[in-house]
């Protein structure tokens, strides 16, 4: 007995002293944060007080120093949206906007088109994926934000935008003027190929509405007797992760859609709802700029052996952003977890490897996409593939 009380007595000791160490611990890190803040102040002090220029603006001055907070946790996902930015994220949401109906994205530290919507102002005038936009109506884009692009791109519906633009066989950047219409983003597109093969582009995760549209494509497939079925994600950037998990539902009948973990170490699982529509072979294609919810949709579909995944390697974004909006409008946009597929596969910054690998021949050849089938080598791949399986 007396060994005992001596033993709970020890543990007492070394709970109180551990404890105390970690609010020591977490004291002193406070302490440390408040001291650096001291000099952020003093420094923000000092420019409104002596820099050369008085009329300063204080909204540049406070949200540049937010992004350049987020820029130092080197993660390029977590990022700082102004007002206005954060705006024009919510018009994505909705679907509809007015402005040329490009998807673009920064590669390589340029704004570049990653591709036209079929059938929009910018498809009709000749832009492709992977053109390079050099200007805005003459406004270089060199380290313009992505948010302050796209909101030069869109304005009223019926005025113009120039893009300057420059791409493989060009000698010099290249005007495009292109008119301003009404922009409904369609998630889904549905084309029925020979051979009684169905053929959906999944555009993008983003919409609300995106797994509503996505199962109506997938009624169309089912209507026209289709035998084996071929979901398009490429140049698919990603969206809402509920998306990817309701559409990977209408695939897998049980068992797990994706896993998260959080800084802790925590896991949770996501799983499928059970709601299955398809059950016939289906090829998944990916590219390089298949990213985050669209890397989950695939990971999920090839982990529980439901489709082949055929392309070439996919973006590797794995990361679960929170958005908190602030007083003014603003946004942050903040990495809190990381993905894994199902099987627990880590595809940061890897992302998803094909199956069967199937590279473009040029980047022209990559522009080609679901009007031109016969001349789009990975989609031939894919044809060629889901027969074998019929």
């Amino acid at each position: 007995m007396k060994i005992n009380k001596r033993f709970v007595a020890g543990v007492i000791v070394v709970c109180f002293i551990f404890s105390v160490g970690f609010f020591i611990g977490k004291l002193k890190a406070a302490e440390e944060l408040e001291n650096k803040l001291e000099v952020f102040l003093q420094v923000l002090s000092l420019i409104k007080s002596q820099y050369v220029e008085k009329n300063l603006d204080n909204s540049k001055l406070v949200y540049g120093s937010i992004r350049g907070l987020l820029n130092s946790l080197d993660d390029p996902y977590s990022r700082f949206l102004d007002p206005q930015g954060y705006s024009e994220m919510r018009v994505r949401l909705k679907g509809t906007y007015s402005g040329i109906g490009i998807y673009i994205g920064i590669k390589d530290n340029q704004i570049t088109v990653i591709s036209p919507i079929p059938g929009t102002p910018a498809d009709k005038e000749g832009l492709k994926a992977k053109d390079k936009i050099m200007a805005i109506d003459d406004k270089a884009t060199k380290d313009m934000a992505l948010e302050q692009a796209v909101s030069l791109i869109r304005g009223q519906k019926g005025t113009k935008v120039k893009l300057s633009i420059q791409r493989f066989g060009f000698k010099e950047p290249k005007d495009f003027s292109v008119a301003r219409d009404k922009i409904e983003i369609k998630s889904a597109a549905f084309k029925l190929l020979p051979d009684n093969i169905a053929y959906i582009k999944l555009n993008t995760f983003e919409k609300q509405s995106a797994p509503s549209e996505f199962k109506d494509t997938i009624d169309k497939a089912k209507n026209k007797r289709a035998r084996g079925l071929i979901i398009d994600l490429r140049g698919n950037g990603g969206g809402l992760l509920d998306n990817a998990i309701q559409i990977g539902s209408m695939f897998v009948p049980s068992g797990a859609i994706v896993q998260t973990v959080d800084r802790e170490g925590n896991k949770d699982i996501k799983y499928s709802t059970g709601a299955v529509i398809w059950k016939l072979p289906t090829i998944v294609l990916i590219d390089e700029s298949s990213a985050s919810a669209s890397e989950i949709l695939a990971g999920a579909l090839q982990d529980h052996k439901i489709a082949t995944i055929v392309g070439t390697r996919s973006f590797g974004k794995a990361s679960v952003q929170t958005v908190r909006v602030l007083e003014d409008e603003s946004a942050v946009l903040l990495t809190i977890a990381k993905y894994l597929t199902p099987n627990g596969t880590d595809i940061s910054k890897k992302g998803i490897q094909p199956d069967i690998a199937v590279v473009e021949p040029t980047s022209e050849a990559e522009a080609v996409r679901l009007d031109q089938i016969g001349h789009d080598t990975q989609l031939d791949k894919a044809v060629e593939v889901l027969k074998s399986k019929l």
